[in-house]
């Protein structure tokens, strides 16, 4: 196959990290307060418009509460559940790795025996058999590790009595939050608005802040998880105080972000330019015979981590060590050539490619990719029939 002439301009397709928003330099953390304690009035400051801009951004209703709390969106979700579980029985849903971890925190560490519905990698369970009426429920909007996400919020009960506990750290900024039937959403700067990692961010509905405030844990409760003390909620968390020390440098970059996405048209833009990057990557997908998504159903498909397998049937009766090499090899040739960087599937998922489609990607880069995807595709088929 002849060598494509254009280039992405930028070749970062990383899941997370993800890459800067178009145009970011250094430049953009000249004005962060560094030296600067976080609970001085400059630190504060800084924290409190972080926190607004995402009310803003995300349209996040005005009773909602906003924290940006310690250890990514890992500590945000393990947050709620140390806080809030346990006068319910807890639903779980995974189907890849992220939710499993949910489930994990939920069986060995808390020990509550939740009811679990987890699937393959590419399958959503069945949410209609989740008790979202009565019960607690944990779950992630978009799969990152998968490239399965939720539809829409159609399936959680308006009139529930429980809380909903929502990981959307791939989601936010890019895909519709129902946030009627959300009560706990979490995300990490890292994901789609390609800030910087280390920390995540908390969103509570009333419910949850009631659930908090009259839920007594039977388990220990790290100092980095505590919301509340003496049966209310500490206020001061949800003000830009926070529980441990951020990086300013950080906070600085993520308000950069968000004052871009403010820039391009807020939600509605970033919607739109995820959407519209993930169809170069579906468009491509259905006219070409060697690639599908390992997503099943088409109402599932990611619009950020678009996660792809191989299908060539050649390919796949060589069988999986196989299918792994292949995979990896259009990975590796791409990365060495940089054309696109980080694009293999995650470590536990089956092998394939992963090629992140936010926001802050440019549609140009990605139509740009797709024939390098396919260059190197012949390249590794090729090797497979000098081989043979």
């Amino acid at each position: 196959m002849t060598r494509p002439n254009t280039r992405p301009r930028v070749p970062n397709f990383s899941s997370g990290p993800c890459t800067k928003r178009p145009g970011w330099t250094l430049q953009a953390l000249q004005n962060a307060a560094l030296g600067r304690s976080h609970r001085s009035p400059a630190g504060k400051a800084k924290l409190v418009e972080a926190i607004e801009l995402t009310r803003t951004v995300l349209r996040v209703p005005a009773d909602y509460r906003i924290a940006i709390v310690p250890a990514s969106d890992t500590g945000a979700v393990e947050m709620a559940m140390w806080s809030m579980l346990g006068p319910k029985t807890v639903e779980v849903a995974a189907w890849e790795a992220f939710g499993s971890e949910w489930v994990t925190d939920a069986l060995q560490e808390l020990k509550i025996s939740p009811i679990v519905h987890q699937t393959a990698y590419g399958v959503l369970p069945d949410l209609s058999a989740i008790d979202t009426r009565h019960n607690d429920v944990i779950f992630t909007w978009n799969g990152t590790a998968a490239g399965v996400r939720v539809p829409n919020g159609d399936w959680i009960a308006a009139d529930r009595e429980g809380v909903t506990i929502c990981d959307a750290t791939s989601a936010a900024f890019a895909m519709p939050l129902d946030w009627a039937k959300l009560d706990v959403v979490t995300f990490s700067w890292q994901k789609v608005m390609g800030g910087e990692a280390a920390h995540g961010m908390l969103i509570l509905s009333p419910r949850a802040v009631a659930r908090i405030e009259n839920t007594t844990p039977a388990w220990p409760i790290p100092k980095v998880f505590r919301m509340a003390k003496g049966g209310k909620l500490i206020e001061g968390i949800f003000k830009g105080d926070t529980i441990n020390t951020p990086s300013l440098l950080a906070v600085e970059d993520y308000l950069d972000t968000l004052r871009w996405a403010q820039s391009i048209g807020g939600l509605d833009a970033l919607h739109a330019r995820a959407d519209a990057n993930a169809k170069v990557v579906h468009d491509w997908v259905a006219r070409t015979p060697w690639i599908g998504h390992l997503a099943v159903d088409p109402a599932t498909y990611s619009n950020t981590g678009v996660c792809l397998v191989i299908t060539d049937p050649d390919v796949l009766a060589k069988g999986d060590s196989t299918v792994a090499a292949v995979a990896k090899g259009i990975a590796d040739t791409l990365d060495s050539e940089g054309i696109a960087f980080d694009i293999g599937a995650y470590r536990d998922a089956p092998a394939g490619l992963r090629i992140w489609c936010g926001g802050t990607v440019e549609t140009s880069d990605l139509e740009a990719l797709m024939p390098w995807l396919d260059w190197s595709y012949a390249a590794q088929k090729a090797k497979l029939a000098k081989a043979a």
